[in-house]
């Protein structure tokens, strides 16, 4: 299961925004730095609009949704690629996500004590990036020792790494992400076997108040935001998560008026998770019948039968064919039956690469 761990500096609405996201209050949210110690971990429904509609056209009640793991890791401070708070414990936590949020705060109130005395996006991102980098940056220096080793006794495999290093040591070295080194293929594999802390893929999390929630493009702290993820080429998402934690006691119905109340179209956590989900380039299809109507997720080029074995290992051995239909074709026809009269099912092959919100059957035999 993808697993995204939420960062950022003590006291910026990490714990607040991960009981929004779980929709349950279990994270201990504190106006003091270090409130989370140990990581809390919550499986997240990524929201997907199709499975009720699709699950009405099947007639079932049971609906899985696709998943993703929150993680809410203790805050970080200066000093954490030293030992500094908690930055080894911090610094672990990260190593074993599949990405980063890195919730921001973009927001003034006297009552909530900062940790650097102000609010200022750039300095607390950069604090943060430093802090990854430093580490990434000792974690290459060892790397670099054992490949160059290597190398001397003949290892072409340690030179095509030692190339790759000096590379990640340059950028890591003046204080970047090693997501932002430009590398070809065959090295970003090099790069990923590293497990750098700065090569996830990151979503800056503007945290803002109610008050300047709809109106958000005025808010400077949120351009500021929105200026580094786009020359990072990250994503950007803009959410009050005290609005949020708040609305999760709400029915569904009820949280969608009260935000369009505010002029906010859709849930700023809903964004973040599909964000999240999409970022590393996954994507959902679709199973439905009488007992349940479920999303899988898949990286996105996956092939039939690899889909198949998503499910269950026989269905990738035994694989015959797919039967795919895509979801609005078939919620367009209202029925399988009335997709079938007009057409819109096919067979599909082992070489087919399942395409976002297809609705499969597969045939197999084992």
């Amino acid at each position: 299961m993808l697993r995204a761990g939420i960062v950022g500096l003590p006291n910026v609405g990490k714990s607040t925004l991960f009981n929004a996201l779980t929709a349950q209050q279990t994270a201990f949210a504190a106006n003091y730095p270090f409130a989370t110690i140990e990581p809390n971990v919550g499986v997240v429904a990524v929201p997907d609009e199709r499975l009720e509609p699709l699950a009405r056209i099947v007639k079932t009640e049971t609906l899985v949704p696709a998943t993703i793991e929150f993680v809410d890791v203790a805050g970080l401070v200066r000093g954490a690629s030293k030992g500094e708070g908690l930055g080894n414990q911090f610094l672990a936590h990260i190593r074993e996500t599949d990405m980063v949020i890195q919730v921001v705060r973009c927001f003034e109130d006297e009552a909530v004590v900062h940790v650097e005395g102000s609010v200022d996006p750039r300095r607390d991102i950069e604090t943060i990036q430093i802090e990854l980098a430093l580490s990434d940056l000792a974690t290459v220096e060892r790397r670099k020792e054992r490949a160059q080793k290597a190398a001397k006794a003949g290892d072409k495999a340690a030179r095509a790494e030692i190339e790759v290093l000096d590379k990640l040591q340059a950028a890591l070295g003046e204080g970047k992400s090693a997501r932002t080194v430009e590398l070809p293929s065959e090295e970003r594999a090099i790069a990923r076997n590293l497990f750098l802390l700065t090569i996830e893929p990151t979503i800056y999390t503007a945290n803002v108040d109610e008050a300047t929630l709809a109106d958000r493009d005025k808010n400077p702290h949120v351009r500021t935001l929105r200026e580094i993820a786009r020359a990072e080429t990250a994503e950007s998402v803009v959410i009050c998560a005290q609005l949020e934690a708040e609305l999760v006691a709400l029915p569904l119905e009820e949280r969608r008026q009260y935000l369009l109340s505010l002029g906010v179209a859709s849930s700023g956590v809903d964004r973040l998770i599909k964000k999240a989900y999409h970022l590393l380039g996954l994507i959902s299809f679709l199973t439905a019948g009488e007992k349940q109507v479920r999303a899988w997720t898949i990286p996105r080029g996956t092939r039939a039968p690899q889909a198949a074995g998503g499910i269950h290992s026989d269905m990738e051995r035994g694989f015959i064919r797919a039967e795919v239909i895509s979801y609005n074709d078939l919620h367009q026809a209202g029925s399988y039956a009335a997709a079938r009269e007009k057409g819109l099912l096919r067979l599909e092959g082992k070489e087919y690469e399942i395409q976002e919100g297809d609705v499969v059957y597969f045939r197999f035999n084992v």
